[in-house]
């Protein structure tokens, strides 16, 4: 610019001084005027507040649980990873419980065959190491027990029943990979036909598996969602809302009429899809949906195109960045202890037990020299795993004894993995 400015005759070089000095003061005295106004703009729900997206309305916390309290079910949706709404959920409990102690509270995170430990943790049996031990929570849900834990603590505290309502994770993944036609009656686990689903839930499955899956054939000539796969995923999703369905319902109407709070995913109950959807077939047309609603989300999803809202009311909460989680080594494998040593349930794809050829119905019998007899063996050698280790296992496979070497991925590549 100087040298531009020698060019210039003294006017010249006076005039074009203080043109670029107003320039600089007007963008010294817009940008932060810029910036006040973007910061001050309301969040479409205040945090600490409540909202009814049907109408918009805001509603006091007092008008809305006075309400709730009486119905049969109230449903808490989550993030799984979010503790921030494990406390929301931790605060409308405590509300609803201080309102009606009459209460059953039904969990996502169990399958149902873990129900007997969850009545003897309410009991006051176990100590948090044991629970977690005896529900093989980090095989069958994973997520990060201590923004559980207060909610599991509450219902320990108050002597108040927990459910769970979910059912095996590899009957879902069948149902998903071959449809529901395909699983045995004596398989279902007593669970009935699914209510089919809605056009809008099916639009909204369908979205998630084109989003999520490798649903689209690869040639030139085609790139058409495959069918059947997609229907089978419908069918999978669907059943697994029916299953936590009938549980709820089943703890409504077994005696004592109990106020049945669910803590579960918010995809099974957004919109009266799902869980709501599957309830109403069962007779539960009354049930609430409640869910928490993060700064920076824009009021869009509140309601469909089609004016269905997504909750009877939604909740303001601060969004916090999540925290990088420590290192944590994983096969990808369901297991179950058998006679021999440790089976495979499933393999999950991507995983290291998969790129090392693990198979299901696979036995473990050895891991890093030790021989394994139960899965809680296994999956504290795999935890003592550092990354980018080798840990040397002895299977069996169709009666033969084999060597499989099962490398962990370094530090940079574990990052990298979805």
């Amino acid at each position: 610019m100087v040298m531009h400015l020698k060019k210039l005759n003294h006017s010249q070089e006076l005039l074009a001084s203080r043109l670029i000095v107003f320039i600089i003061l007007l963008s010294i005295s817009i940008i932060p005027t810029l910036g006040i106004a973007l910061e001050s703009s309301p969040p479409c729900v205040p945090v600490g507040h409540w909202k009814v997206p049907d109408d918009g309305s805001k509603i006091s916390e007092t008008q809305l649980l006075n309400d709730l309290h009486k119905r049969p079910v109230v449903m808490l949706g989550e993030t799984h990873t979010s503790a921030e709404h494990h406390k929301w959920q931790l605060h409308v409990l405590s509300a609803l419980y201080g309102r009606n102690q009459n209460m059953v509270i039904g969990f996502e995170a169990f399958p149902r065959a873990i129900q007997p430990i969850l009545d003897r943790w309410t009991r006051g049996e176990f100590s948090k190491d044991q629970f977690i031990e005896l529900t093989r929570w980090n095989e069958i849900w994973g997520y990060d027990p201590d923004i559980y834990m207060p909610l599991f603590d509450f219902a320990r505290m108050h002597r108040i029943p927990m459910l769970a309502l979910n059912v095996k994770r590899s009957l879902i993944q069948k149902i998903s990979r071959y449809g529901w036609a395909s699983i045995p009656i004596e398989q279902r686990r007593g669970i009935s036909t699914p209510k089919p689903p809605s056009a809008g839930y099916t639009k909204s499955l369908t979205n998630t598996f084109s989003m999520h899956s490798n649903i689209y054939k690869r040639d030139a000539e085609s790139n058409k969602v495959d069918n059947k796969k997609l229907v089978s995923f419908i069918e999978a999703q669907t059943f697994w809302d029916r299953a936590m369905a009938e549980a709820i319902a089943k703890a409504r109407t077994s005696g004592g009429n109990p106020l049945v709070v669910a803590i579960v995913g918010s995809g099974h109950v957004e919109y009266g899809y799902g869980i709501s959807h599957q309830l109403t077939d069962l007779g539960i047309s009354n049930g609430a949906v409640l869910l928490p609603w993060d700064t920076g989300l824009s009021c869009d999803g509140l309601k469909t195109i089609e004016g269905l809202p997504i909750a009877h009311a939604v909740f303001g909460v601060d969004t916090f960045p999540e925290q990088k989680k420590p290192y944590r080594p994983l096969l990808g494998v369901q297991i179950k202890t058998a006679a021999q040593g440790v089976i495979i349930v499933e393999v999950a794809e991507g995983s290291v037990a998969a790129s090392e050829g693990l198979q299901k119905d696979d036995v473990i019998i050895q891991a890093a020299g030790t021989k394994i007899n139960k899965s809680k063996e296994l999956v504290k050698i795999i935890s003592d795993q550092a990354p980018g280790t080798y840990l040397p296992l002895r299977i069996i496979r169709e009666g033969k004894k084999l060597n499989v070497i099962a490398k962990f991925p370094t530090l940079n590549e574990s990052r990298s993995l979805p």
